[in-house]
């Protein structure tokens, strides 16, 4: 079971979660967005959208930081385990409650604006559900177990299993006796990374790069009537012709 949760399991959601996006690029380029809701209502999108999107960004740079970077790295520049988990405590309670109030601000958004719901699609609304049991259990480690609770140094065993995976050296031996908080965050985010490729999620991967190096738009007014001019200019009215006179 050891094996099959730590290494099977997360191999598998790793690499749909690769193949999945390859996949998806291929065959559905023009479903590739976030099909935008913003025409429907959106004042609740305007407080909503950046509470959760500066937030997540916060988590995902905790993250690596936690996770890819290991603590030999940080000592090594001077940032001790006291300074360290002090700076990601309150680094991820504040980026935690944002995100968790922009999530609820959109989903309530969601529920309430019809046209916004139906919008919805069943693998997105599936997503939301894995989304929000990630929220749940990150803040339940968060706060509830590094906060108020007894603490846990989750870099000296999650942070080392995950960077084995990718150094194809496994090593699921690290995740027992990992808190059950823990280790269903894990899981939770493993599942979500499956689902990924197949929702609305696939947008982060659709930045306007493309605004940086496109050639920039000529614009052209038309010559005014008059004055050896060919056109006129669109908010003017043309002159009448006059009525031929005849002798």
């Amino acid at each position: 079971m050891t094996n099959l949760l730590w290494t099977t399991f997360p191999y598998i959601a790793l690499t749909v979660f690769a193949v999945g996006h390859v996949w998806r690029y291929k065959n559905d380029q023009f479903g590739w967005t976030t099909r935008s809701s913003q025409i429907y209502e959106s004042k609740l999108l305007r407080l909503g959208s950046p509470l959760f999107h500066f937030g997540i960004l916060g988590v995902f740079a905790g993250h690596v930081m936690g996770i890819a970077i290991p603590s030999s790295w940080t000592d090594a520049v001077g940032v001790d385990d006291h300074i360290y988990h002090y700076v990601s405590l309150v680094g991820g309670v504040v980026t935690g409650v944002m995100t968790c109030a922009g999530i609820a601000i959109l989903l309530y958004r969601r529920a309430t604006v019809s046209m916004v719901r139906k919008a919805t699609t069943t693998n997105d609304k599936a997503m939301y559900l894995v989304f929000i049991a990630v929220l749940i259990t990150g803040m339940m480690n968060t706060i509830g177990v590094n906060l108020f609770g007894p603490g846990y140094n989750y870099r000296e065993t999650i942070s080392p299993w995950f960077r084995s995976l990718f150094t194809l050296n496994p090593k699921p031996e690290l995740m027992v006796g990992v808190p059950i908080t823990f280790q269903v965050h894990a899981l939770l985010v493993l599942l979500l990374f499956a689902m990924w490729p197949f929702t609305r999620l696939v947008h982060m991967f659709s930045a306007p790069v493309g605004y940086l190096v496109r050639p920039y738009v000529v614009y052209r007014s038309k010559e005014p009537v008059g004055a050896g001019r060919k056109y006129g200019k669109a908010w003017e009215v043309p002159a009448r012709p006059q009525p031929r006179k005849w002798l």
